[in-house]
């Protein structure tokens, strides 16, 4: 009953009986990093495309970079990222032989003047690299292109793998942030996922990023785990809030062993269910907002002169494979095994394995087997995913300017979307927009503009 003071609890499960006439606790959709996403890329997508997109870029022009290191010392049972584990320096040496040999072909292939708006380490773990493995690598980015003006660096840092000598390297190679995985503090869920990291270690590696003069520090923070509570999550939330990140990534975690085979280690039981997980969200959310960040998107947070918000605030916001970006480079080139490229003609992904991945680049040759080569269709779509993914609406007037000749689809676009989601979006002359209450339906409304095949077992949960 909806009776007392607890306004608060009664608006919530009316929003609840709400969501879930419109089935966000049952939906499976994609996170709309990309459009198409990835399961729709074809297979015998070759190096020669690939190449051809490289040449076509502009001269002068600056375009983003991916590095991914796909090694771990260990390999956490939540992580559903291309990964392997090594106790050895070996494969990680030879890995990085092959990382140097195609930037090397990358930098003989670009046109001239090329800059880098954008460079970013992931993985994986990329800060196993020792510090000289660092500094070579960082010498080999900088032959291909070198840094523009406005030039970002970023890192992503286990605690678990970082002392001073690596981020000495780290800041004389110019990393200007860094990115901290923290999933959760509580020592029963990070006992439960595999990921042991203190409080007092993430405290210290904070302090040590800081000490250097890196002064944007992203966080990453899971909700959704096993033994996961709203007691649990807050008080992670809370130490996670004194340590003054600049920007927050709170993912809902995503259980899928069928497709991350270490998953099967987290038992199904031990998750909190969808309506659970929603509950988990609100928890954070209200305490970034009450520490006065502001909220990006579905599931970022940041302060106020933070580069994503001003980005958010001119309508510059994108989203690509990391989430949310303030970068507007039309090219993301990817390094590395299984990454993925983007290009205005579309997309190329590097093979996954790295053993092919290094074969290929021995032989002389990008190792490109997957791809998608953008139709008309596809761009119109992936910028109505992409404005609801940031903006939470639709500019009529952007798309008409954008897409002139596919501009009349929205009427209809608009009125499908509307009986799939009756009295819940606000459509005018000026477009259409999802309000607050309803936000947590947002990739279920992006999906409505997604014209490919589905499979609900190979995506996560909508909330």
């Amino acid at each position: 009953m909806c009776s007392g003071g607890n306004s608060d609890y009664c608006t919530l499960m009316i929003q609840n009986s709400q969501l879930a006439q419109l089935g966000l606790f049952d939906a499976k959709v994609p996170r709309y990093t990309s459009y198409p996403t990835a399961p729709h890329f074809s297979s015998g997508f070759g190096a020669d495309t690939f190449t051809g997109w490289i040449s076509e870029i502009a001269p002068g022009s600056s375009i983003s970079l991916y590095i991914h290191v796909p090694f771990c010392r260990r390999l956490c049972w939540f992580c559903a990222c291309r990964t392997q584990g090594t106790q050895s320096d070996a494969p990680v040496l030879a890995y990085l032989e092959t990382l140097r040999t195609e930037l090397a072909m990358l930098r003989d292939r670009l046109p001239e003047g090329v800059t880098l708006s954008r460079l970013h380490w992931g993985g994986g773990t990329p800060t196993l690299l020792s510090p000289s493995m660092m500094s070579e690598l960082a010498g080999a980015i900088a032959e291909v292109a070198p840094f523009a003006p406005d030039a970002e660096f970023s890192v992503e840092i286990d605690p678990n793998e970082i002392d001073e000598p690596r981020l000495d390297a780290l800041a004389k190679a110019g990393m200007t942030r860094a990115s901290i995985g923290v999933q959760d503090f509580d020592p029963k869920i990070q006992q439960a996922i595999g990921r042991i990291q203190g409080y007092e270690l993430t405290r210290d590696a904070v302090d040590m990023i800081r000490a250097r003069g890196i002064a944007s520090v992203n966080a990453d923070i899971l909700f959704g785990l096993p033994h996961q509570t709203r007691a649990r999550m807050a008080e992670s939330v809370q130490k996670l809030l004194s340590l003054n990140p600049d920007r927050v990534a709170l993912y809902g975690y995503a259980h899928v062993p069928w497709m991350a085979r270490r998953q099967i280690m987290i038992p199904s039981d031990t998750l909190p269910t969808p309506q659970e997980r929603l509950k988990l969200f609100d928890t954070a959310r209200k305490l970034f907002l009450w520490d006065g960040y502001a909220e990006i998107g579905i599931d970022h947070f940041a302060t106020a002169d933070d580069g994503l918000t001003k980005a958010r605030d001119s309508g510059h916001m994108r989203r690509n494979f990391q989430g949310y970006t303030d970068d507007t480079s039309d090219v993301l080139i990817g390094i590395g095994a299984s990454s993925i490229s983007r290009f205005p003609q579309g997309y190329a992904q590097n093979a996954p394995a790295t053993s092919a991945h290094t074969k290929a680049i021995r032989k002389g040759s990008f190792s490109t087997t997957r791809g998608h080569v953008f139709s008309n269709q596809d761009k119109l779509r992936a910028r109505l995913i992409e404005s609801l993914m940031c903006d939470f609406q639709i500019d009529r007037a952007e798309i008409a300017e954008k897409f002139a000749a596919q501009s009349g689809q929205l009427d209809a676009l608009f009125e499908d979307v509307d009986r799939a989601f009756p009295g819940v979006l606000s459509i005018t002359d000026a477009g259409l927009f999802i309000p607050p209450d309803a936000r947590p339906l947002t990739r279920m409304i992006a999906r409505n503009f997604d014209t490919y095949e589905m499979s609900a077992q190979g995506h996560s949960s909508a909330i």
